[in-house]
C-alpha cells in the first residue's frame, strides 16, 4: 500500500494566502508516502511545507510557476501501475477527456493526474483513470464564474487497484468521497 497526496493549483501567495486550516490538520507528516503536485505551487515556502508532509514531493510546472526546475510532466511507477502527471494547460480544449486520453497514451500511463481547471474530477475512460485534484486553496481560476471548492485527493495504491479519496471543503466542513479504479487486465484492453 502506498498513500499518494494529489494536490495543485495553490497559487500561494498570489490568489490565496494559505491552505485552509482544516486541510492542514489532515495533512499529517509521516502518513503520506508521496506527493504529486499538478503545479501552480508558486512559492518556495509551500514546497517546503509539502516536504514536511512527505519527503517525496514531485511537482510539475504549472502555467504560473516560474521555477524552471519543475518538469512539464513526469511519470512515476508503482508496479503494476504507471502514473503520469502534468499541469493541464497542455490539454486543448482545457479539461477535455479526449485530449487527456491522448496525452495519457503518449505518456504510456494507466493513471493521469492533471490540474489547471481548479475543479476536482475523477473518471475512468477507455481503461485509464484520470484525476484532477482541483485547487487545494480554492483559488480563483479565471475560467468560469463562481467560487471554486477547495479540494485535494489521496490515492491509496494497492497493486492494480487505486482507491481515491477526494477531500472537499464545502460550507466550512470537509467532505470525503471515495472512488475506485482497477487497472484492466491486458485482454480487457484489447492487447
Amino acid at each position: 500500500m502506498v498513500l499518494v497526496l494529489l494536490i495543485g493549483d495553490l497559487h500561494i501567495p498570489f490568489r490565496a494566502h494559505d491552505l485552509p486550516p482544516k486541510f492542514r490538520k489532515l495533512l499529517v507528516p509521516g502518513k503520506i508516502q508521496q506527493i504529486i503536485c499538478t503545479g501552480n505551487l508558486c512559492d518556495k515556502e509551500t514546497f517546503e511545507y509539502l516536504r514536511t508532509v512527505s519527503p517525496d514531493v514531485n511537482v510539475v510546472r504549472g502555467d504560473y510557476d516560474d521555477n524552471s526546475a519543475y518538469p512539464p510532466s513526469l511519470t512515476i511507477t508503482h508496479l503494476p501501475l504507471r502514473i503520469g502527471a502534468l499541469h493541464g494547460h497542455q490539454c486543448v480544449p482545457h479539461g477535455s477527456i479526449e485530449s487527456l486520453h491522448a496525452l495519457a497514451r503518449q505518456m504510456d500511463v494507466d493513471v493521469l493526474v492533471s490540474g489547471g481547471t481548479h475543479k476536482f474530477e475523477a473518471t475512468e475512460y477507455m481503461g485509464r483513470f484520470f484525476v484532477n485534484p482541483g485547487s487545494a486553496t480554492g483559488a480563483w481560476s479565471g475560467a468560469w464564474n463562481g467560487e471554486p471548492t477547495p479540494s485535494f485527493a489521496l490515492m491509496d495504491i494497492q497493486g492494480p487497484v487505486v482507491v481515491t479519496y477526494v477531500y472537499q471543503l464545502i460550507e466550512g466542513e470537509v467532505r470525503v468521497e471515495k472512488i475506485e479504479y482497477r487497472k484492466p487486465e491486458p485482454r480487457e484492453q484489447g492487447i
